[in-house]
């Protein structure tokens, strides 16, 4: 098998060739020029180089390098498949790495038990960190193929010089592909990008999944055994968050979820039709039950030419004539056929289980739980709905639609301060619970938006099923009032008429983190609360925000704010028997929480995982995590075996022990790093050097999602608080300064008397090795030289200094806690991985600094021939940097 390094070398050898086969051996030329001197083996200044190209030799510079980046990415992604596909033990082999066995071993005699309640729901957002085209992705998929078979130990010399030869061409292609999208995606793309995972990858990797825990009990179902439940569940937010989109409206997320079943419908009946014609068991060897008889009598009653048809092609074939109605009754439930159709995938379960049932009784086990079990877990897992649309809307919006319908409340009902009114939790709590009288009036724009997204959502339950489009997440969630005013809307928008909503608490900034179960006590004393809870079995969710946490306090304050959160959060739960499910809103990028997922879930608070654990996914983490069969089988893997161990006594134990031991660590590193974060972002005119020192303004013409950088809709401005944290975050990480990650945390540890016990810390109090963790690896991306240039630009020199002198205390304060001379430097995946991409992304950081000065001297428009190179050049940065929204 081909090492990485090997497969890298044949891409890079590959490109060139494209490159000079163009007629352009020119810039090979330049680019090897300026990696000699930003490796350091060519004396000279990069800039020098960087400053003589004009904007067309920069322009190409960047797509060439960022091509480079991409097979970078490629070869690393391969290895890692191929790895664990000839399990080497490189990217698995224990708890902590992915594989299920040892977490099961270590889970002790009730593991069984155990994962048969876990719950492992990711949700997969639109937030527009993935800056690579989908004609970009397609491109790179059809040269891993290549590459496959090129490395392939059974492919003869002509089909090594085929692959080559193809690898030639797509890679030709990629390098002749802009990568810049020239219009921005709607939320119907979007929608089409997280299809193709699903069909892709997703529905392949969650049998296979199944299969490894099943292997991890020992395999084989055995006799009086049941096979596992489905142990994931998928959400989406594309197509449902409108949180300042407004694009995303009612019928985009009706036509969503009609979009999500179309594909599971397709999906499942192309699976069962598979699986029915390898099923050729006769009746004569594997005689069926009464029951199934009884059903293949009653298909012929209701349906004579579908089961016609069926007996003829498989005459005294039982099983496979009731797989065949299956299949057809699925693509009739497509087809929205009347009267063949399903009315919802538990029916269709049902019968694949009368299927597996009369299989057993007939002796043959095997064959009911082999491939046909796979079809099982999938109708289990996708339904007819794929993933559960989840609706997410601001509470302003929501404070402003009660605003505008109180206002229409006949002259006896209508309060005299409509705005306070909509802040009255009990008033909201009575109509919610009693109804409305009639309006005086009709709900127009905004207002009338919100209550369609209601009835629309009570549509698709009534369509596809109670899971299709359940879950209503409210941002910015501050009081109980935030939290009624959607059920009291939604009483308002649908009468009586039947419609489940879960309500989603979502905390976000630091003080509502703090204050997060006192909300909670409030809402829960609220009747239609308590009425709701007995309904759902007293299971609530509550989702926490790390992003813009982070970006209110800083990232070590946002971490321990979040924990303590989680703390009050568990105990809350215990006092009002409420079964609690966190959802955590983390990002791809390490400055909003993004980094291990292992890691994260093994430090989180005693109580707060269960068994249960959800997570937004977004972006280039989408790809990353679940592009590839394989990889996504180990991810899920990896995320099970943390939710399994982390609740274990042993190690629920030693993480409250460490939580009593290190508390006053936490609090003081809290404080101080709070303190100098805040000091620094409320300085005056601090947005401004922001966007000043860095593409921010730029990044809105990358046209990486249907949502507007800011919540107000304005794409340009100078206020942190409407700015979102996906483009706060990206636009530091442009500037190789990285400063979400980090900042403040080297205040915080110099805070401390004494290094020692951080160190104790980090090796004991996994929520703080955690955060040190998440900072080492955005300083290992920051750059001293490259981030000062970036932040002379801001024209504030004084503030440049602030933030240079917290880069450099944290660099010290960190490597001293670790006890290393370089970052990684024990972490030897990601210290490759960084510095194989660290001199290709070097040049493209000159490049983005000269293409910004010479952008901002000029002015906008006398500079205008530079505006498509900078959007090259971030975009070739976000493919070398990955992770950064």
């Amino acid at each position: 098998m081909a090492s990485m390094l090997e497969d890298l070398s044949l891409l890079t050898s590959l490109h060139r060739q494209v490159v000079e086969e163009s007629g352009r051996a020119d810039l090979l030329e330049v680019t090897d020029a300026l990696e000699r001197r930003c490796r350091g083996e060519e004396e000279g200044d990069p800039a020098a180089l960087v400053a003589a190209l004009d904007p067309d030799t920069t322009a190409r510079i960047a797509r060439l390098l960022t091509v480079h980046l991409h097979l970078t990415n490629l070869a690393e992604e391969r290895h890692r498949a191929r790895s664990l596909r000839s399990e080497d033990g490189e990217y698995g082999g224990g708890a902590d790495t992915g594989d299920i066995g040892p977490a099961v071993a270590a889970a002790g005699p009730d593991a069984r038990e155990r994962v048969e309640r876990m719950r492992i729901h990711p949700v997969l957002t639109a937030h527009p960190t993935e800056a690579r085209r989908r004609a970009v992705a397609s491109a790179l998929r059809r040269i891993a193929e290549h590459l496959d078979a090129h490395d392939d130990p059974g492919s003869g010399p002509s089909e090594r010089a085929r692959a080559r030869r193809r690898m030639l061409e797509d890679i030709d292609i990629l390098q002749r592909t802009s990568t810049l999208r020239i219009t921005r995606p709607t939320p119907a793309d979007e929608v089409k990008t997280v299809l193709t995972v699903f069909r892709q990858s997703l529905i392949h990797a969650v049998p296979r999944f199944q299969r490894a825990v099943e292997a991890a009990f020992g395999g084989d179902v055995r006799p009086g055994e049941t096979p596992l439940p489905p142990i994931v569940r998928f959400g989406s937010w594309v197509g449902g968050d409108r949180d300042g989109n407004p694009f995303v409206t009612a019928e985009v997320t009706r036509e969503t979820v009609r979009a999500h079943a179309d594909q599971a419908l397709e999906i499942l009946h192309d699976a069962v039709d598979r699986v029915a014609r390898m099923i050729t068991v006769d009746e004569e060897s594997t005689p069926p039950t009464a029951a199934l008889r009884d059903a293949l009598a009653n298909d012929a009653a209701a349906h004579p030419r579908l089961l016609a048809e069926v007996t003829k092609d498989s005459p005294n074939e039982p099983h496979r004539q009731k797989l065949l109605v299956v299949a057809a009754r699925l693509a009739a439930t497509r087809d929205e056929r009347a009267g063949v159709a399903y009315p919802g995938p538990d029916e269709a379960l049902e019968d694949l289980r009368l299927v597996q049932d009369s299989l057993v009784a007939a002796g043959d086990a095997r064959t009911a739980f082999g491939e046909l079990q796979d079809v099982v877990w999938m109708v289990q897992t996708f339904g007819f709905h794929l993933a559960e649309l989840e609706v997410r809307q601001h509470s302003s919006v929501h404070r402003a639609a009660l605003v505008d319908v109180l206002g229409m409340l006949p002259d006896g009902d209508r309060p005299a301060d409509a705005e306070a009114a909509a802040d009255d939790a009990e008033l909201l709590d009575r109509l919610a619970v009693d109804g409305w009288p009639e309006l005086e009036g009709t709900p127009e724009g905004a207002t009338r938006e919100v209550l369609d997204t209601l009835r629309v959502m009570a549509w698709l339950q009534q369509r596809w099923g109670r899971r299709s489009c359940g879950r209503y997440v409210v941002s910015f969630s501050q009081s109980a009032a935030d939290l009624v005013a959607v059920r009291a809307l939604a009483r308002l928008a649908v009468g009586d008429r039947p419609l489940s909503l879960d309500v989603v608490p979502l905390f976000e900034t630091g003080a509502d983190l703090d204050a997060a179960d006192r909300t909670l006590e409030a809402w829960v004393a609220l009747p239609s609360t308590a009425s709701w809870l007995s309904g759902v079995e007293r299971r609530v969710e509550v989702m926490l925000g790390y992003s813009d946490s982070a970006k209110d306090v800083g990232p070590a304050s946002a971490t321990l704010a979040l924990h303590r959160a989680q703390v009050g959060l568990v105990a809350w739960a215990a006092r009002h028997s409420v079964e609690l499910t966190l959802f955590h809103g983390r990002g791809g990028s390490l400055g909003r929480g993004g980094g291990p997922l292992h890691r994260a879930i093994a430090a989180q608070p005693t109580g707060s995982v269960d068994g249960r654990f959800k997570v937004t996914e977004q972006g280039e983490v989408i790809f990353a995590r679940y592009a590839d069969v394989r990889i996504a089988e180990q991810h899920l893997e990896r995320v099970a075996s943390a939710v399994l161990l982390t609740d274990s006594p042993a190690h629920a134990a030693s993480r409250d022990a460490a939580l009593g031991r290190f508390e006053e660590v936490g609090s003081a590193v809290d404080a101080a790093s709070r303190r100098t974060f805040r000091s620094l972002v409320e300085q005056p005119g601090f947005a401004d050097f922001f966007a000043m020192s860095s593409p921010l303004d730029l990044l809105a013409d990358l046209r990486l999602g249907s949502r507007p950088s800011r919540r107000s809709g304005s794409e340009s401005g100078r206020s942190l608080d409407d700015l979102r944290a996906i483009p706060w975050v990206f636009a530091w990480s442009m500037t190789r300064v990285n400063l979400p990650g980090w900042y403040g945390l080297g205040s915080g540890l110099a805070a401390l008397p004494s290094l020692e016990p951080a160190r104790e810390a980090y090796r004991e109090w996994p929520v703080f090795a955690a955060l040190v963790d998440v900072a080492e690896m955005s300083l290992a991306k920051t750059d001293d030289e490259l981030a000062a240039g970036f932040l002379r630009l801001g024209g504030r020199p004084e503030l440049a200094s602030l933030v240079l002198e917290e880069l450099a205390l944290t660099r010290r304060m960190v490597l001293e806690l670790l006890g290393q001379s370089e970052m990684l430097e024990r972490k030897p995946h990601l210290h490759t991985a960084v510095g194989l991409r660290r001199p290709f992304v070097d040049m493209l950081s000159h490049l983005l600094l000269r293409g910004l000065a010479e952008f901002r001297s000029a002015g906008e428009e006398a500079g205008s021939e530079w505006h498509r190179p900078l959007l090259l050049t971030v975009n070739g940065l976000a493919a070398g940097l990955q992770n950064t929204g």
